[in-house]
Formats: structure tokens, sequence, C-alpha cells
């Protein structure tokens, strides 16, 4: 089921406002289904909320429509977009300190003093600044995902995937990044697919949202 921030069923759109078509897509794993003839649209620059329970395929989803996940029938459009993804496992790369995990991204798009410009304003942003020349295996479980939603953020991508991005966060730092979160889309928009279990976090930040069994 698809619904929008006020509970209405979306109406159509025209093609060209849509950043990922899927169509008819069926997975199965081990011979057992997780989608089975799928159709959803997400509309370009906003935020959707996929919302479902642990196991019902959401992370699969989010695996394909990234092309990490290939072993399926149906059709995955995505209008060339460049994508960044928040995974559940935080990823970052052990031997890069907190900055350089964050500027390693940046180096293909950006200018020296750019990337230095836009690593400060992020970590600053999920108060890590005092960290940057900390090393992974130095920091906390909380730590770390703050560090990989400051490079998912730097990141100027067309479509970003987010699996379950706020978890392990206390809850003033979740408040307060999600607040900053939305400062930052507001301002540079983009399209984002949000995982989430938290009925309350996809009604918080999904203009739409799907709720998958």
């Amino acid at each position: 089921m698809c619904i929008d921030k006020e509970g209405d069923f979306m109406e159509k759109q025209n093609e060209d406002q849509y950043e990922v078509t899927i169509s008819r897509l069926s997975k199965y794993y081990e011979g057992v289904p997780v989608f089975y003839n799928l159709n959803m649209k997400f509309l370009r620059n906003r935020v959707t909320a996929i919302l479902g329970p642990s196991g019902c395929g959401k992370t699969t989803l989010l695996n394909i429509i990234s092309g990490i996940e290939k072993d399926y029938s149906g059709k995955v459009n995505l209008r060339g977009s460049t994508i960044s993804y928040v995974f559940q496992e935080d990823r970052l790369i052990p031997y890069l300190s907190v900055y350089d995990n964050v500027a390693f991204v940046l180096k293909s798009t950006m200018k020296k003093d750019r990337i230095d410009l836009t690593v400060r304003k992020f970590l600053r942003m999920v108060e890590l600044w005092d960290y940057k020349d900390k090393l992974p295996c130095k920091l906390s479980g909380g730590m770390k995902r703050r560090v990989a939603l400051a490079r998912a953020f730097a990141y100027k991508s067309d479509l970003l995937l987010m699996d379950e991005p706020f978890k392990g966060l206390d809850d003033r730092l979740k408040s307060d990044i999600i607040k900053k979160f939305l400062m930052i889309y507001r301002e540079s928009a983009r399209t984002i697919i949000l995982v989430t279990h938290d009925k309350a976090e996809a009604e918080k930040l999904g203009d739409v949202i799907y709720s998958l069994d």
C-alpha cells in the first residue's frame, strides 16, 4: 500500500516525475517469494519511507535498487541517478581516519579546498569534528553510525538510500540529526528512499509512505 503524508492514495504522476520505477519485480530466496510482481514508483526530490517489520524485504529492495542485488526478475529503471547509500552496517574504511572516510567519497567530484569545507560541515553536523583524526576502531557503534551518515549526506547524489539510518543513536542525538537531515534535504533537494520499522519515524520523514507486510 502507498499513501501520501495526509493518508490519501497517491495520484498518478507523469513518468518524468519519478526518479525510480519498479515494474513486475519478483525475488525469491530458496524458492520462497520475497516479492512477486511488485510495482513501485518513487517521486523525484521527495522522501519516500518504506515501512515494515524485520524480514519483509526492505533491505533487499534497497539492494535491488542500488544494483547490489542482481538476482531478480522484472524491471528497475533509474533516471541515470548517482547513488549514495547508508547501510545498516557502517562500512567505514578501517585504515582511514574519520575525516578521510568522509573525504574519500568526495575526491572524484570536488576540489581539495571544497572537500575540506564539506567534511568540516558534515562532521560538525553529527558532532564528530573533535574525533576527525580517530580511526573507526576507536569509535563507539553510535559514533560509527554518525560518520556513515555524514559521509552519505556529504556526497551530492541524486538518490540517497537509507537503511535504518538512525539505528544506534540515543534519543537526543537522533532528534538533532533528523532535524539537520531535514534542513539539508530542503536546502539541496534529492530523492531519498528511507527504510524503517518505526512508524513515527516514517510519518515524520516521509512525504510518501509504502507499507510492506
